[in-house]
């Protein structure tokens, strides 16, 4: 029987860490990944592993391994876990029959928040589905091989928390997560991908949180922003100075777990005004991201006084809404002594 792929169970899980289907946001065609129960590993925390002993892989499937080690830490966009080989390391890796299920390729334990195993089956191992067969194993790639640094990511994010994504009814959308139910063999599009897909990333930042306050948004999230204005005066005498500070952040929201109430740095928001000289709102500048971080500053000298609103656009980079603060007025006093110079422009 010609199978597309074969399906890979997850290793279970010890220390009476449950398999619940524990999901950040409804189970949807295209959302974020589900999750794993049993917890995460902390931020930024880096996990060792070494190869079993009596179970050690081939010198190819090492490097696979290696090599899907070194695309969680390229690709996870994220402060989720690292993995990194070492002589001493804590979690095993290894290959052969191991805890995987009957038709399992691949499977996993996760022990969070301390270690982990991981296994692969053996190349030549015969299923009722047909013979496995590893590319990496093969002086030529035939087409109905599997990609092992493929398969050890998608374990290696079981591991982080990861559970199957929920594809679209035609698949289309498979190549927006590494981490399935089926795995695809040589040539299917995805069938070597080496990086997370961005609802594989999505769910780590939720997770695991983003690096950083300038650090880009997964795309496969929809994330409501909220921005707000406020001025260092909402009076002023004619000719002096106002300075318009914005705050961007994402909404507060425990769906978004740990990207709930993020402050956003390094967006284009941008300044608009409206006096009744011209009752329509135009854009007057792009605010300057500063210090505290999430907050856009611009200053100016007005000469009449206007409305203020601050506006941020969606991206089709990022998966954020855009938003538009409330207004503010800021009211220019005429002087009555004798005006600068700015006044007479």
């Amino acid at each position: 029987m010609n199978r597309l792929a074969a399906r890979r169970p997850r290793g279970s899980m010890v220390l009476g860490v449950l398999l619940s289907l524990a999901v950040i946001a409804p189970v949807a065609a295209h959302g974020p990944d589900p999750i794993l129960g049993g917890g995460r590993f902390a931020q930024d925390d880096v996990l060792t592993f070494r190869w079993r002993s009596g179970a050690e892989p081939p010198s190819a499937i090492k490097t696979a391994i290696r090599a899907a080690a070194g695309d969680v830490g390229e690709s996870k966009a994220s402060r989720a876990a690292t993995f990194v080989y070492s002589t001493t390391g804590v979690s095993l890796i290894g290959y052969g029959t191991g805890t995987c299920g009957v038709n399992g390729i691949g499977c996993f334990t996760r022990t969070a928040p301390d270690s982990f195993t991981m296994w692969l089956r053996e190349h030549g191992r015969v299923y009722d589905w047909g013979t496995l067969r590893w590319c990496q194993m093969q002086s030529t790639p035939t087409n109905g091989c599997y990609d092992a640094e493929n398969i050890a990511l998608d374990e290696f994010g079981h591991v982080e928390i990861l559970d199957h994504h929920v594809n679209f009814a035609d698949d289309s959308d498979y190549e927006d997560a590494v981490v399935q139910t089926f795995s695809r063999t040589r040539p299917k599009a995805g069938f070597d991908a080496h990086a997370f897909g961005t609802c594989d990333t999505a769910t780590l930042q939720m997770q695991y949180d983003i690096a950083s306050a300038s650090s880009p948004i997964s795309t496969c999230l929809d994330l409501v922003t909220v921005l707000t204005l406020d001025a260092s005066s909402t009076q002023i005498s004619e000719g002096d100075s106002v300075t318009l500070i914005a705050t961007l952040r994402t909404a507060a929201d425990t769906d978004y777990v740990r990207l709930s109430g993020n402050v956003l740095s390094k967006r284009t928001v941008r300044l608009q005004r409206r006096s009744a000289a011209s009752p329509t709102w135009s854009t007057i500048a792009t605010m300057v991201s500063g210090s505290p971080t999430g907050t856009y500053t611009t200053t100016l000298a007005p000469l009449q006084t206007a409305d203020y609103r601050a506006v941020f656009s969606a991206s089709s980079t990022e998966g954020l809404r855009g938003d538009t603060s409330p207004t503010i007025t800021v009211q220019v006093v005429p002087c009555t002594r004798v005006c600068p110079l700015t006044s007479r422009r």
